[in-house]
């Protein structure tokens, strides 16, 4: 089954259109009036996406990251409303709309014409719009409990905007008729939805980092590698579909060829989890960034996306330290959801379909994201560049433009053809012929450790040391070489060669002072110093341990 859907997704990838990538005259840009780093923020990326300065708007709002039902309605939608219209980027006019769903045949003013499909709220403009416990509205008794909330993100609230005449109910989510679509020209205005993201974070310079790295990322590829974090959670679960979610997506990031690690154990990454070369991270479900996420440095990619699936992960997102969404953009993601209250499962971004859409469909990011939300109106922020576009160039055009750059992203191509070769039925020795065929596998740490692990899938245990060792002479990034080490000193351990395992565990201490879980490395490097009978090791280990026991610990 798995090999005729990789063979589906390669047909449709092959098939799929050179769509017309979206301009910035398609664009209208927001920044907050009361925050002069906010109006710095539009102007670069207006410049960056070539954004008419007409199109540039300023509105003063609160410097808070929460605002008020009314000043939400009275400061942003209705001004940004008269403004499109009186600008002409906007045309309305009365639009008949059939009886349905309880409610009468009805006649208001509609967008019948727009220039514009995306609006970027930078730096500075609120996040979310608190619940009005004065709001008059009748709320319908099958709405309970946390769904009694109309409180929402002004991205998601301001997706409506084209209908905001029609009086739809605040309280509660409002299904998205576009979820799943795979027709981009269906995100429109005129069909009533506005694709609205943010350039945002915790500092001004981090909200201009996304759009200089998506960029960066449509020139030379979303290339790296793919994590996903499942909990391995019982299908009868209630929670279950949180898992389904995440390994759907993972399956489908095989399926495209980037080196995939999928868990399915209960707790998250570990802290000294080595996680290198970064392009995909989805996971969940620890309230506060956890894991690797909290080191010093991450090793995103540019063009990552990142998300964390947790009811609270952008409760702030000014933060560098708290939830998922601010901290994820500090540590170089450059794209990201979260969502600010709960806002239930079901209504938590499909990024099984946000992937799809975005890599097979074309979409842009801001197409793609709100294609996977079953609910508007309601607790997603969508953070990144809207007209981001990393699988515009398919691998057949991308790979010469590398190759005549002298590209060292070329590697990831390679790989992900070898990961796509495997996946439509590829034996292990063949994949090993066909990389070792490939000279650029003598120059790339990444080529080579594949091929250590393609020999240790095939048995050949020798071999996939001495490519182990080649790839540590390469110049692998910083978490490579600890998973390459840590590797290395399980496969000397299995050939009893207890002295290559002892001086491979050592270096990891050696090359990394900071290395998170410096306590378990000695504890291993003793063990290993007792059985060769070292007792300057012994001494070594034993004072190591007690210097760094307590902060370990």
């Amino acid at each position: 089954m798995k090999k005729h859907l990789a063979q589906l997704v390669i047909l449709i990838l092959a098939l799929a259109p050179m769509l017309v990538r979206a301009g910035g005259d398609e664009v209208v840009v927001i920044y907050n009036k009361k925050m002069p780093a906010s109006k710095t923020v539009a102007e670069y990326y207006a410049k960056m996406r070539n954004v008419p300065a007409k199109q540039i708007y300023g509105f003063a709002l609160t410097t808070n990251e929460t605002m008020s039902r009314e000043e939400f309605r009275d400061a942003l939608q209705l001004p940004l409303a008269k403004k499109l219209e009186s600008d002409g980027l906007w045309k309305f006019a009365k639009t008949t709309f059939p009886a349905a769903n309880g409610q009468p045949e009805r006649v208001v003013r509609h967008v019948v014409a727009s220039k514009i499909r995306y609006a970027v709220l930078c730096y500075g403009v609120p996040l979310r719009i608190s619940h009005d416990v004065g709001l008059n509205e009748t709320i319908p008794t099958n709405i309970t409990g946390f769904f009694r909330n109309n409180g929402a993100a002004v991205d998601s609230e301001l997706t409506l905007l084209p209908d905001m005449e029609m009086n739809l109910p605040l309280t509660g989510p409002l299904p998205n008729p576009f979820y799943g679509t795979t027709n981009a020209a269906m995100l429109n205005p005129t069909n009533g939805i506005l694709l609205v993201s943010r350039l945002d974070g915790p500092s001004p310079d981090i909200a201009c980092g996304e759009v200089d790295k998506a960029l960066q990322a449509e020139r030379d590829g979303l290339l790296g590698r793919a994590y996903f974090d499942a909990r391995g959670l019982n299908q009868t679960d209630p929670y279950a579909r949180g898992d389904q979610l995440i390994l759907a997506t993972a399956q489908l990031a095989k399926i495209l060829g980037y080196e995939t690690i999928a868990d399915d154990q209960p707790a998250t990454f570990a802290l000294d989890f080595p996680m290198s070369h970064i392009a995909l991270y989805a996971g969940w479900y620890d309230e506060n960034v956890s894991g690797p996420f909290t080191l010093p440095k991450v090793e995103f990619m540019p063009g990552a996306f990142a998300y964390h699936l947790h009811s609270f992960s952008a409760n702030t997102i000014r933060s560098a330290t708290n939830r998922w969404v601010g901290p994820l953009l500090a540590k170089g993601a450059t794209c990201t959801m979260g969502t600010i209250e709960e806002p239930s499962l079901q209504f938590t971004p499909d990024i099984a379909t946000f992937l799809a859409r975005w890599s097979i469909n074309q979409f842009t990011f801001a197409e793609a994201a709100w294609a996977s939300q079953s609910a508007l109106s309601w607790q997603t922020t969508v953070v990144g560049d809207p007209l981001y576009r990393p699988f515009g160039k398919l691998p057949e055009q991308l790979q010469p433009e590398l190759a005549q750059r002298n590209s060292p992203l070329i590697e990831w191509l390679y790989l992900r053809n070898v990961n796509a070769s495997a996946m439509r039925g590829a034996t292990a020795a063949q994949l090993i012929g066909s990389l070792e065929n490939l000279s650029a596998h003598t120059n790339s740490a990444v080529l080579t450790e594949k091929l250590a692990d393609l020999c240790v899938a095939g048995g050949k245990e020798l071999s996939a040391i001495d490519f182990y060792e080649q790839a540590l002479q390469l110049n692998p990034s910083p978490e490579q070489k600890i998973r390459i080490r840590l590797a290395l000193a399980d496969k000397y351990l299995a050939q009893n060669a207890k002295m290559k395992a002892y001086d491979d565990l050592r270096k990891i201490i050696d090359e990394n002072p900071d290395y998170p879980r410096k306590f378990s490395i000695m504890k291993r490097l003793l063990d290993l110093a007792i059985s060769l009978g070292d007792k300057d090791e012994i001494t070594r280990s034993v004072s190591d341990i007690q210097k760094y026991a307590p902060a370990d610990k």
